[in-house]
């Protein structure tokens, strides 16, 4: 639910979406997808949206956090603050976080976002849409 409005809301602000797909949560299978997009260079930006939360079964963070070569602390720290006015200290357990996956063929931009539609459209609407042209941009020099 919350990758289709995440892909709905790129689409209806005009930027386009060059794929969508739904992974296992698993940190081997999320990290080798993220650095196939990243070697194809089919893509500037990527924004995957549900495990990181504290559960057993979330290990998106992990998998991703392996992966960055430069962080976007921000990124993270102003969704948290941004869902507290929202959630309250709830958004403590909130582990997005964003960064640059560095390789031989070039960079991509990944930004983690909680699953729930309340939390992917506080993130497009309020952090990425705003500066997702920039983050494009940064992410091909």
């Amino acid at each position: 639910e919350g990758g289709l409005l995440c892909r709905e809301l790129l689409e209806a602000a005009g930027h386009p979406v060059s794929g969508y797909t739904i992974v296992r949560d698993d940190p081997q299978v999320v990290a080798a997808r993220v650095r196939s997009v990243a070697e194809e260079g089919s893509a500037d930006v990527l924004i995957s949206t549900g495990g990181t939360g504290i559960s057993r079964r979330d290990n998106t963070y992990e998998a991703l956090s392996g992966l960055l070569s430069k962080r976007l602390d921000g990124f993270g720290e102003l969704f948290r603050m941004l869902s507290y006015q929202e959630i309250g200290p709830a958004a403590m357990l909130s582990r997005a976080l964003g960064g640059l996956v560095i390789t031989e063929r070039g960079s991509l931009t990944v930004l983690a976002l909680p699953g729930s539609p309340k939390a992917v459209r506080l993130g497009l609407e309020k952090l990425i849409l705003p500066e997702l042209g920039h983050l494009a941009f940064e992410s091909r020099r």
